[in-house]
C-alpha cells in the first residue's frame, strides 16, 4: 500500500462552517477551492473581490460556467482509426466579481500596509461567503470591510456581492470600482495529467460591451465551439452615482465617494452569466438585464433569504449527524455542500469530478456520477437524480455514434469523458477501453427505479438507454472453447491495469446490464404495450435478440482463483510481477506520475478499487467470506492513488467486520479535500470522494443495500461516536436512521409505509407504528 500522510487542517472545527482567521499566500490557492461558490451552473473560486497579487503559481482565480465549453482537435503524434477526434474543456469565464477600492489613492490590497482583525467563514446553512477585515493603509488610514457573497441556488445564472467599507481615522475619498474582466485564460496543462488545458491563450472572442448608468455587459463568443457568452453586472453604491467606463476587454462603473470617519459605505453588486447552450443568442442580452433588474429590485437581503430557505430544505433531507468525531462531522457537511453546489439540476449539465471549483479534468464528467455520487442525491433528493439520468439520455445519440465508429452496427457506447456528449479521452486505454461505462449507466437507473418506482422514466428514456447500451456487451463479447461468454480487451475501474480480458468488474456488471435490460423490456412489454412498442420501434430490438441477452448473461465468465479462494480481477492479474511497495519512495506515489504506463501495466498493482467496488455494488452476489478474502488480498497491492477508492474499501472493511480499518479509510475520504490529504484540491474538489463519504456512512456504518427493491440495513457505531443519524428516501417514503450505542431508531418521516430489514430482521412501518427501537448487539 501507498504510505500516506493526513496534514492536520488549520481550519478551525465546526459543525455547520469554515472558516480561517489569516490571510496566507501559501495556503491561498487550497483555500480559493475550500471557499469556492457554486450553484450546480456557475462556480466562483475564493478569490477576494479586489483580486490577488501573491507570488506566481498561488493562485487562480477562476470562474466556471459547469456545460459550457470550448473545443479543439486532439493531435496525436501517431493517428488511429476512430481515436477520439476533439476534446472539450471548461472554460475560465470572465471575472464579474470584481471590485477596486482606492482610499486617496491607496488600493486597498492585504498584502500591502498591514491587516488587523480578519475571518472568511463559510456558512453552510446560509450559503453566504462573508469576510470581514480591517486593513491599514501604508499612509495609516484605517478601514474595516465586510464583504458578502452569494451564487443564487435558486437562480442558476445570478450571483451577487455586499462590500460594506468603514473608514476607522479618516474622512476623504474612497473610489469603488465594479468590474467585469474579459481577459482570461485557463490553467495550461503541465506533467500532470489531471490538470488544466492544453489549450493557451483566451478563448473567448469579445463581439461588444453594452453598459448604461449601472448596467455593464460583455458579449462573447468561443473560437471553435460556436457559443455566445453575455456576461453581465449590475452595481449600485448608496447615495452615489456611477461612471461607466470601458478599457480593453474591461468594462465596469467606477464611483467617487465622499466617505466620513465612522459611516459606511456600501456597494451591491448583482452579476450573471447567460449562454447559447441554454437560449438563442438573441434573448442572451435581455434575460441578463431581466435577471439582474429582478435581483436588484428584490434586494441583496432577499436573495440570502432565498438562498437560506433552500439550503433548509437541503439540509432536512440530506444532513448526516455524527456525534462523537467533530473533525467528521465538518467534513461530512463540506462535501455534501459542495455537492449540491456541483451538481448539474437542469437534465443538460452534470456533475464533474472537480465540481466548478477548479480546472482539473477540464470538467470532464466520468463513471464519478452514476456509481459514486447518483446514490446520495438518490436518496436525499431524487428530483436531482433523475435530472442526472436526463442529461445521459440527452446524449445517447453521440453515445450511439460512439458505438458506430468502434466498428458496433447496433447500440450505443457511452463516452469516458465528456461534456455535451462525445468521447474527450485521448489516452484510450484508460478512457475508450472502460466500456463499463456503460453498466454503470444502467446500474443508475436500476437503482433509480427500485428507489422511486419512476416507469414513466423508463418508458420514456431509460429503456431505450437501457437496451441500446446492453447490445454493447452482445457486440464485443464471444464465446469460448467452453462455452463460457468472455468480454476480452477492455480496462476495468482499475487504471493500473489497462486492456485485459474477463476483467471481473466489468463482466460482473455486463451480466446484471444484461438481465436488467431483459426484465425492465418484459416488464413494459406487458404492462406498457404502446410505449413498449415504441421504443423497440426506435431500437429495432427484437424477443430474439432480448433471448440472446439472458443466454449471454447466464453464460457470463467471472474469473475466480479456487487455490486462493478469490475473484481475480482479470485472466492475467495474478500471474504479473507483485509491485514492489516496500522499495518504492514515498515520494514515488501517485505512481501515474511517476512511472511509464507499460511499467505499472506489467505489475500486480491496483491504483482503487475494481474487485472489491463490485463487492459492494453487487453485494447479494457474494458470501461474507468471499468479501473477506477479496478484501485481504486486493487492500495488499492497492495503492489508492485514486480518490474514489477509499471510501469503498471503508464501507467493505465494515462489513467485514475491520472496524478499526473501515475507520481509517472513512477518515481519509470524509476529510480529503478539507485536509488535502492528495496533496492537489487547489485544482478544485474531489466530487466523487464527498459523495463517497455519504456512501461511507449509509451503506458502511449503517450497511444499507437495496437490493432489487429490497432495502436492509446492518448498522454498527464506531467506537469514536456516540450516534449518528441520517435520512433516505425511498419508494415516496422518508426514513430516519438513527444508531446509538444502545439501539437501532428507525422512524418513518413521511409516506404512509416501508418494509425493510434490520440485520435480517422484517420491520414494517406505518403511518399509525411509524418507528422502530432495536437494541444494538455489541460490535466484534
Amino acid at each position: 500500500m501507498q504510505p500516506s500522510d493526513s496534514p492536520t487542517s488549520t481550519l478551525p472545527l465546526d459543525p455547520w462552517c469554515i472558516r480561517e482567521s489569516g490571510f496566507d499566500t501559501s495556503t491561498h490557492f487550497l483555500r480559493e477551492t475550500l471557499f469556492a461558490l457554486g450553484n450546480g451552473y456557475i462556480g466562483l473560486r475564493g478569490t477576494g473581490e479586489e483580486g490577488y497579487t501573491g507570488p506566481a503559481g498561488t493562485s487562480l482565480d477562476g470562474t466556471y460556467l459547469n456545460g459550457f465549453y470550448e473545443s479543439e482537435p486532439i493531435v496525436y503524434p501517431e493517428a488511429a482509426f476512430a481515436l477520439a477526434k476533439t476534446n472539450q474543456f471548461m472554460l475560465n469565464v470572465p471575472n464579474a466579481k470584481g471590485v477596486a477600492i482606492e482610499i486617496d489613492g491607496e488600493r486597498f490590497d492585504p498584502l500591502t500596509g498591514s491587516l488587523g482583525a480578519y475571518e472568511r467563514m463559510l456558512d453552510l446553512r446560509s450559503g453566504v461567503l462573508v469576510r470581514s477585515l480591517e486593513w491599514t493603509a501604508p499612509s495609516g488610514k484605517r478601514i474595516a470591510l465586510r464583504s458578502r457573497r452569494v451564487v443564487s441556488l435558486a437562480n442558476k445564472h445570478l450571483f451577487a456581492i455586499e462590500v460594506a467599507l468603514t473608514p476607522l481615522n479618516f474622512s476623504g475619498t474612497i473610489t469603488l470600482t465594479s468590474f467585469i474582466d474579459g481577459a482570461v485564460k485557463n490553467q495550461e496543462a503541465g506533467d500532470d495529467p489531471r490538470v488544466g488545458s492544453a489549450v493557451s491563450g483566451p478563448a473567448l472572442h469579445t463581439l461588444s460591451n453594452e453598459q448604461d448608468a449601472s448596467f455593464s455587459a460583455l458579449v462573447q463568443r468561443t473560437h471553435n465551439s460556436g457559443f455566445m457568452l453575455v456576461s453581465a453586472i449590475d452595481t449600485q453604491v448608496e447615495g452615489f452615482d456611477a461612471n461607466a467606463w470601458q478599457e480593453g476587454q474591461r468594462v465596469g462603473q467606477t464611483f467617487v465617494c465622499a466617505a466620513v470617519e465612522g459611516h459606511v459605505l456600501r456597494l451591491t453588486k448583482y452579476g450573471s452569466y447567460h449562454s447559447s447552450r441554454d437560449y438563442p443568442e438573441g434573448e442572451l442580452l435581455a434575460r441578463a438585464r431581466a435577471t439582474l433588474a429582478g435581483a436588484k429590485a428584490a434586494g441583496f437581503e432577499a436573495l440570502c433569504a432565498s438562498q437560506a430557505a433552500f439550503l433548509a430544505d437541503f439540509w432536512a433531507s440530506a444532513d448526516v449527524e455524527i456525534c462523537g468525531d467533530d473533525a467528521l462531522q465538518q467534513g461530512i457537511r463540506f462535501n455534501e455542500y459542495h455537492l449540491l453546489q456541483s451538481v448539474g439540476r437542469d437534465g443538460r449539465t452534470n456533475i464533474a469530478a472537480k465540481g466548478v471549483t477548479g480546472e482539473g479534468y477540464e470538467g470532464h464528467y466520468f463513471w464519478d456520477t452514476e456509481i459514486y455520487i447518483f446514490p446520495f442525491f438518490l436518496y436525499s433528493k431524487p428530483e436531482i437524480a433523475r435530472k442526472l439520468l436526463e442529461y445521459r439520455y440527452a446524449g445517447l445519440p453521440q453515445a450511439r455514434d460512439r458505438a458506430r465508429q468502434m466498428s458496433h452496427d447496433k447500440g450505443a457506447l457511452y463516452p469516458w469523458r465528456t461534456i455535451a456528449g462525445g468521447e474527450c479521452s485521448a489516452y484510450f486505454p484508460a478512457g475508450t477501453a472502460q466500456y463499463h461505462i456503460n453498466a454503470d449507466i444502467a446500474y443508475s437507473i436500476k437503482s433509480y427505479v427500485e428507489a422511486t418506482g419512476d416507469l414513466d422514466y423508463m418508458a420514456q428514456a431509460g429503456l431505450e438507454i437501457v437496451m441500446e447500451t446492453a447490445r454493447i456487451w452482445i457486440g464485443i463479447g464471444s464465446n469460448d472453447r467452453e462455452g463460457r461468454f468472455c468480454i476480452n480487451e477492455v480496462t476495468g475501474p482499475d487504471e493500473y491495469t489497462a486492456l485485459v480480458n474477463n476483467n471481473y468488474y466489468t463482466n460482473a456488471m455486463a451480466r446484471m446490464h444484461l438481465r436488467f435490460a431483459a426484465d425492465m423490456a418484459d416488464q413494459l412489454a406487458r404492462e406498457r404495450a404502446g410505449e413498449f412498442a415504441r421504443v423497440a420501434g426506435i431500437t429495432g430490438v427484437t424477443i430474439e435478440e432480448i433471448a440472446v441477452w439472458r443466454d449471454a448473461a447466464n453464460r457470463m465468465y467471472l474469473p475466480y482463483d479456487g487455490k486462493l479462494g478469490i475473484h481475480e480481477q482479470d485472466d492475467s492479474f495474478l500471474s504479473k510481477k507483485a509491485w514492489d511497495f516496500a522499495n518504492t519512495p514515498k515520494e514515488n506515489y501517485p505512481l501515474l506520475l511517476n512511472y511509464h504506463p507499460m511499467v505499472i501495466y506489467r505489475h500486480q498493482v491496483c491504483k482503487q478499487a475494481d474487485v472489491v467496488l463490485a463487492l459492494l455494488l453487487l453485494s447479494n452476489e457474494f458470501s461474507i467470506h468471499d468479501k473477506r478474502r477479496d478484501f485481504d488480498y486486493y487492500e495488499a497491492v492497492t495503492t489508492h492513488d485514486s480518490s474514489l477508492s477509499s471510501c469503498i474499501f471503508s464501507i467493505i472493511a465494515s462489513e467485514v467486520g475491520y472496524h478499526d480499518k473501515a475507520y481509517e479509510y472513512f477518515m481519509e475520504t470524509a476529510r480529503l479535500d478539507l485536509d488535502d490529504t492528495h496533496g492537489n484540491t487547489h485544482y478544485g474538489v474531489h466530487t466523487a470522494a464527498m459523495a463517497g463519504t455519504w456512501m461511507g456512512v449509509a451503506y458502511g456504518f449503517a450497511g444499507m443495500r437495496v437490493s432489487d427493491g429490497a432495502l436492509r440495513f446492518a448498522p454498527t457505531l464506531p467506537k469514536q461516536w456516540q450516534h449518528y443519524q441520517f435520512k433516505i428516501q425511498l419508494r415516496g417514503a422518508q426514513l430516519q436512521v438513527r444508531i446509538t450505542k444502545e439501539a437501532a431508531e428507525y422512524t418513518l418521516l413521511a409516506g404512509e409505509a416501508l418494509e425493510f430489514t434490520h440485520q435480517g430482521q422484517p420491520l414494517a412501518l406505518t403511518r399509525a407504528a411509524p418507528s422502530a427501537r432495536i437494541p444494538m448487539e455489541t460490535q466484534a
